[in-house]
């Protein structure tokens, strides 16, 4: 499958669809694709020689991908099942493999490292590639974001022995891995219209755990431990920043607006290690990430001197302005748990300044199964605007809105507008703190905000 000529991508504008692409365009392979968006991400891939496509029928594939016996077809769920063009494909016997499998496939070629969770696995994930290949060691690994060290989602080494990956638990996607070593960093509850219930999710990441191979090392929180089955074939490592745990941040404290902490482990002990991040939860990302670099064999001073200098992911806190008069900062943050850390730090950083919160709800279903979680959260925010949904890969459920959620937030002075309604909404208010909150396409007023700020009307 992987040999073949021709790799025609459907959906190729997605972060880990994207990575994918230029995996395999730079690794010598014919690449080709579709999406239905234009973004900055199938820009890129233009830019690299791979021609991309916004119509979705069969006509719209290039003629060499035409042929079955030299293309695959790799397509991501997100695709509908009547798109026509991935009709087109499974009709006429192309082999066509979901993301997942390939990036299962690739992954028994190589010493596989993978990140699982409800959140953080884009910032340990990057967090890991940085600290191996700053310290000489050659790694391929495939990001659910840009890392802002790398400037991209993928980094290549030719001959690479070791590959580093996100385990996404969407559609039971992670199920294709079989790791050497596995970070579990959540297990919140997600994707409800994948998963039965809890007990389901929980099933699910066991099986995961069940297939790191043997001697292998399994990373995580105490609490994720118990929750899960137990696998007696590899090694537990447990992190906690405070409670007993394997792996713990002593003497944690803040020094010149960053944390400061010591790691301890039985195995190893680095001192006052400088975490550049904002919030608690990148401690605890840091400790998993930390660790994982010592199984590789990365001295302690070492790891040191790269944590230190990791500078994170775009969208995860990314501060676009701060000025005595406007502080805005962007965030992927789409789930309740990752919206309140969000806050948390926010209000850590910046105490007694008022925050105003834009969020784009990503789903229908989400919006629907958190309903009451969402508008917790939200309502820690002094001003909250509300963009439409951003329904991804769903249709519309009936009943299901911003202004839905709204009424469950239940706080006077809630906006719900649509994005090009933005801009004169923020006209209207005095803003200190400004955020921009969610996963869908939010993030295409990042220039539109800073540039309104830059030179308000």
């Amino acid at each position: 499958m992987l040999e073949k000529e021709y790799i025609y991508f459907v959906g190729a504008g997605g972060i880990g669809m994207s990575a994918l692409a230029r995996y395999f365009n730079q690794s010598g392979k014919q690449v080709a694709g579709y999406d239905r968006s234009t973004t900055v991400l199938t820009k890129r891939l233009q830019t690299e020689g791979i021609s991309i496509t916004d119509f979705d029928e069969a006509d719209a594939v290039p003629h060499p991908y035409r042929n079955k016996e030299r293309t695959l077809v790799v397509y991501t769920p997100a695709i509908p099942e009547n798109s026509p063009m991935l009709t087109y494909f499974k009709e006429e016997g192309f082999e066509c493999l979901k993301r997942a499998e390939v990036l299962g496939l690739l992954s028994r070629e190589m010493k596989t490292i993978a990140v699982a969770g409800t959140h953080g696995k884009t910032t340990v994930s990057s967090m890991i590639a940085y600290l191996l290949k700053s310290n000489g060691i050659k790694v391929n690994a495939l990001l659910g974001g840009i890392s802002r060290d790398f400037g991209t989602n993928l980094v290549l080494d030719v001959g690479a022995k070791i590959m580093v990956t996100e385990a996404d638990e969407y559609d039971r996607s992670f199920l294709q891995l079989y790791p050497d070593q596995l970070v579990v960093t959540s297990i919140d509850p997600d994707h409800l219209d994948i998963y039965e219930d809890e007990e389901d999710l929980r099933n699910t990441y066991s099986q995961l755990i069940g297939q790191i191979n043997e001697g292998g090392v399994f990373v995580t929180k105490p609490s994720i431990l118990s929750a899960l089955r137990d696998s007696s074939k590899v090694r537990n490592r447990t992190y906690a920043i405070d409670g007993p745990a394997f792996i713990q941040a002593k003497r944690l404290r803040v020094e010149e607006g960053n944390y400061v902490f010591d790691y301890e482990s039985e195995a190893c002990k680095i001192e006052d290690v400088i975490c550049g991040l904002p919030g608690l939860h990148n401690v605890e990302n840091a400790l998993a990430a930390i660790t994982i670099a010592h199984e590789n064999g990365i001295e302690p001073n070492e790891i040191k001197k790269s944590i230190g200098s990791f500078t994170g992911v775009k969208r995860r806190f990314d501060v676009h302005l701060k000025k005595e008069d406007i502080i805005y900062i962007d965030d992927y943050a789409h789930h309740p748990e990752e919206i309140k850390m969000l806050l948390a730090s926010v209000r850590e950083l910046y105490p007694g300044k008022e925050i105003t919160t834009i969020f784009q709800p990503h789903l229908y279903s989400r919006t629907r199964d958190f309903g009451a979680e969402f508008a917790k959260e939200l309502s820690v925010s002094d001003d909250l605007i509300l963009l439409e949904i951003y329904p991804a890969r769903e249709e519309a459920i009936e009943g299901i809105s911003s202004i839905w959620l709204s009424k469950q937030i239940g706080k006077k002075g809630v906006s719900v507008c649509e994005k090009h309604q933005l801009i004169n909404i923020l006209k209207t208010k005095n803003v200190e703190v400004l955020l921009t909150v969610g996963a869908g396409d939010i993030d295409t007023m990042i220039d539109p905000i800073i540039e309104f700020y830059k030179d308000p009307e």
